[in-house]
């Protein structure tokens, strides 16, 4: 072997370090920013105000498929005297009322309500109504809009509702 070959032979294997260290490097920087951008798809809503970890859920609860529409999404930020309108069926109402109640994160009604049908309400098909929700002066964070049927007998086993996930804002 001359000079020639043996400085070859060492550039040689220089290039070779060098190509596996900048192929580990890249390997590296790909981990780091997949987990990256898992954990950023994972994580919680936050409230830039106060940074508290808020409701990122928008899957509507209860009897889903009595919910025709309702102008509120799941998963929506409310905040103030809100008009609503929606459309279900499946006998809500009583005397063309219907409950749309506002619960907290625990499912409690922390705000009563109610709405009115919007035209013949003494059937099982689809009813439109609308309401007025006031969350003024309630706890920010994760809630509900609770639909409920006026349930005239009082029964529980007659009682039907769709809740709403909400974020008070």
């Amino acid at each position: 072997m001359n000079l020639n070959d043996s400085g070859l032979k060492n550039m040689e294997d220089k290039k070779i370090k060098l190509n596996t260290v900048v192929f580990i490097v890249i390997i590296i920087l790909f981990v780091i920013v997949i987990l990256f951008v898992t954990k950023k798809a994972n994580a919680p809503i936050i409230n830039n105000t106060d940074n508290s970890v808020l409701q990122s859920d928008t899957k509507i609860l209860g009897n889903v498929n009595d919910l025709v529409s309702f102008s509120v999404a799941g998963g929506e930020k409310v905040s103030g005297i809100l008009n609503v309108t929606g459309s279900v069926q499946g006998g809500y109402f009583f005397e063309a009322n219907i409950l749309v109640n506002i619960l907290d994160g625990n499912k409690k009604v922390i705000r009563a309500g109610n709405g009115n049908a919007k035209g013949e309400w003494m059937t099982s098909g689809p009813v439109g109504f609308d309401a007025v929700l006031d969350f003024t002066k309630l706890p920010k964070g994760p809630a509900y809009i609770e639909i409920h049927n006026d349930n005239a007998s009082g029964l529980p086993e007659n009682d039907k509702m769709i809740l709403i996930p909400v974020i008070i804002n």
